[in-house]
């Protein structure tokens, strides 16, 4: 019987985004959202940039094309991923990893709402129950003295609002998003547009002088997390998700590379050696179940 090589690889990209919210968590609260954003969407920039031209497919798309990914990229990863640093910052990675669960929901309404694309019952339940279960992760609370990453600062509510706007951008970008990278283009190519339109526009931002203060120090680990989250959340878990989609059906590929909120609990144990509550065990059991009616409606 030949291993499931495929499906094995989209539990691989999971592994990887689960493990970008540990590793993210102190980079960015020495860094702060915007300028780890900003420093992961260079960095990326570069290696993308990198590998489309050692591919041979550079084939821009036409200017329609190039604007829609642009605006994709704007929406999905500088106000997407900015917002779930942000949460991540505040909340920990456990619990900004179930919020962000929720752009599976919000793209399946946005769907439904612009494209028309019929939700149904199970699609329903699905987003009812990731809902409740993203609810008990979020109320889970640790017991006292508990690890930095499981810490909340900066208020419960406020990173929850952070959580839910990044979900809404991840969703909305890739909603804007879905007509180009369905047509054939190189996903390389679509990934370098939209991160280089990213980061472009977070440079603008950088430079004007409402911006976000610069951090003073930034030591060399800082810009190694950095850079690790760059390479394992982007390159490495992207590349997996691609080939995952390439041998099994989209559904069950969505389905188990939204399993992060499951796997970020055992990494969370290693890491930080004290054992998730039974209640957090709960809510990301719920959530990725409804992640799976939602994904094969």
């Amino acid at each position: 019987m030949a291993l499931p090589i495929h499906e094995l690889a989209a539990l691989g990209t999971a592994t990887c985004w689960a493990m970008t919210g540990i590793l993210a968590s102190d980079a960015i609260r020495a860094l702060g959202a915007f300028h780890f954003n900003l420093i992961r969407q260079g960095f990326v920039t570069l290696v993308l940039a990198v590998v489309v031209l050692g591919s041979g497919t550079l084939t821009l798309p036409d200017t329609t094309g190039l604007v829609v990914l642009a605006l994709s990229g704007i929406v999905g990863i500088l106000l997407g991923d900015t917002l779930n640093f942000a949460a991540v910052g505040r909340l920990g990675p456990r619990r900004a990893g179930a919020i962000f669960a929720l752009n599976a929901p919000m793209a399946a309404i946005l769907g439904w709402l612009v494209l028309g694309e019929a939700l149904g019952a199970q699609a329903g339940l699905g987003i009812a129950a990731t809902v409740a279960g993203v609810a008990l992760a979020i109320l889970g609370r640790p017991a006292s003295g508990a690890h930095r990453l499981e810490q909340v600062r900066g208020g419960l509510w406020l990173g929850a609002l952070f959580g839910l706007g990044a979900a809404l951008g991840q969703a909305t970008g890739t909603l804007i998003a879905r007509p180009y990278m369905t047509g054939g283009l190189d996903p390389y190519l679509g990934s370098l547009i939209r991160v280089g339109a990213s980061g472009l526009a977070m440079g603008v931002l950088a430079a004007l002088p409402l911006a976000p203060p610069r951090p003073q120090a930034v030591t060399g680990k800082v810009l190694i997390l950095t850079a690790a989250t760059a390479l394992i959340g982007l390159l490495l878990g992207m590349t997996l998700f691609l080939y995952a989609l390439q041998g099994s059906k989209t559904g069950i590929i969505a389905t188990l590379s939204a399993t992060s909120p499951v796997i970020i609990l055992p990494l969370l144990w290693v890491r930080t050696g004290q054992r998730p509550s039974a209640t957090s065990w709960a809510g990301a059991g719920l959530a990725v179940a409804g992640l799976a009616l939602i994904f094969t409606r």
